[in-house]
């Protein structure tokens, strides 16, 4: 268990308080320009629905410089709040804007997590609502969405059901998803998402956890949480919240190391829970609250081409970490699908005068064409979901059962991912959002009709090392 988080500057906030009900807390970093309507609405929300309740809302910033934290202190009060909804409250709105801690000596949103755990815990809170500080899409509504199925129907966690654009949230839709159900049995659509409700008990349960690791520390610990939750025996839920407008990232260019920090802790806890999953069979639908909400979010353009020459590139220098990575026929098959890769980014990068690491037209200047238009020029390409199953599963025995490190792994696969990244997103050029949501559950019951082969191999790798999963 990590140290604690509770400076003595964060104490005194704590007997400033005395205790609460609710509270909604913000993780931030740089989110000037956004986190102000986050607070609007969090306030609102709180007064809203509320308001008989003792709330407090925690800002837990990692030292913006660009004037985050004054926002938040600046933004309108709550007595305007309550002026504008014509709700008068049992307990006046509390807010507090704080430079969260690193813990262990790393910092990040696992960090700002922690501190902000620690502090609904010290006030003895019900339910502790998160939410990202670069949402545009956010509404008072949410934080009753988020609260009210702890609150009002007993559950511990509540995770978010967005309706996002087709190319965004490509790890969730490859990895966390998918595996997430295949292995705990729960199909848990937004496993990894930012905005989510916890209960007073599960936040406990979080803080006895010994299992608090760097990448926990950072972008893990999303899949953390729903994991910790799920073999911990908690009541989870869903609860739908419409489209996620936030700062969207392009897989092939920003995903690189929060997919390290998410996957290196999904495989950590694979194999710290194994004896939780090996035994679970097939999956079954997870309660959703709220009503079905239709909205197109917001679109996003993905360079196919600079996938796809990353996953050509990380053949070529990681082959020999691949290999050992990967069972035989999978290896083979990989390196077969890097090289047409490879020579398909090159030939269409060509044929449409761009480089396609940079996007960038071949005298240097030029914008990039759209994503359909470069999904065209690829469209022979193929990753087929049974092959992507074979190899993740092959990714979490050699992680758990290798010898080596599982950072080098996790890195050496992030080639890997990009050319399935980018072979989805060939394939949902022509899609509506529906049909490629369609597309995600065929992949998520691939990885469950392959769980028998995963469990094999795990188990025949745990034979040899003696460890957990070994057959008796």
């Amino acid at each position: 268990m990590p140290s604690s988080a509770l400076t003595p500057a964060i104490a005194d906030e704590i007997a400033r308080l005395g205790s609460a009900d609710i509270m909604v807390g913000i993780p931030s970093f740089r989110n000037a320009a956004t986190i102000g309507h986050v607070v609007r609405a969090a306030q609102a929300g709180l007064v809203q629905y509320f308001p008989d309740l003792r709330p407090v809302l925690v800002n837990a910033d990692a030292g913006s410089p660009d004037g985050t934290q004054r926002i938040v202190v600046e933004t309108e009060p709550p007595g305007y709040v309550e002026q504008i909804l014509l709700v008068r409250p049992t307990n006046r709105l509390q807010r507090v804007s704080l430079t969260y801690p690193e813990v262990d000596g790393v910092g990040g949103k696992g960090a700002a997590l922690r501190t902000l755990f620690e502090m609904a815990a010290a006030l003895q809170v019900e339910a502790l609502v998160v939410v990202d500080s670069d949402l545009r899409s956010i509404v008072p509504e949410w934080i009753e969405l988020l609260a009210g199925p702890i609150l009002k129907g007993g559950y511990d966690y509540v995770a978010p059901l967005y309706s996002r654009h087709k190319y965004d949230g490509t790890i969730t839709n490859t990895v966390t998803y998918p595996v997430t159900r295949a292995l705990y049995g729960h199909r848990i659509r937004q496993p990894i998402g930012g905005d989510f409700g916890v209960s007073g008990d599960l936040i406990r349960h979080y803080l006895d956890q010994d299992t608090w690791t760097t990448d926990v520390s950072r972008f893990g610990i999303d899949i953390w949480m729903t994991t910790t939750a799920l073999t911990g025996g908690f009541a989870v839920c869903q609860t739908r919240l419409g489209a996620k407008i936030h700062d969207p990232k392009d897989p092939g260019s920003d995903l690189g190391p929060m997919f390290r920090e998410v996957v290196g802790t999904l495989l950590t806890m694979a194999r710290d829970n194994a004896d939780r999953w090996l035994s679970i069979t097939g999956s079954h639908e997870v309660p959703a609250y709220g009503f079905e909400r239709f909205a197109e979010p917001a679109p996003l353009e993905v360079n196919t081409l600079r996938l796809l020459s990353q996953f050509h590139t990380g053949s070529l220098t990681l082959s020999d970490t691949w290999q050992k990575m990967l069972l035989p026929d999978n290896y083979e098959c990989v390196m077969e699908l890097a090289r047409d890769a490879g020579r398909m980014a090159e030939d269409a990068a060509n044929k449409l005068g761009i480089d396609a690491e940079s996007g960038q037209g071949s005298a240097g200047h030029g914008g990039l064409p759209s994503t359909d238009d470069l999904s065209d020029a690829v469209a022979d390409f193929h990753f087929p979901d049974d092959l992507w199953a074979r190899v993740f599963y092959d990714l979490m025995v050699t992680a758990s059962f290798g010898e080596l490190p599982m950072e080098r792994l996790v890195a050496a696969f992030v080639p890997i991912y990009f050319g399935r990244v980018g072979r989805l997103v060939v394939e949902d050029r022509r899609l509506s959002s529906e049909q490629a949501e369609d597309r995600v559950d065929r992949q998520a019951r691939e990885f469950e009709l392959l769980k028998p082969y995963l469990v094999e191999h795990w188990q025949a790798a745990a034979r040899v090392a003696g460890g957990v999963g070994a057959a008796k």
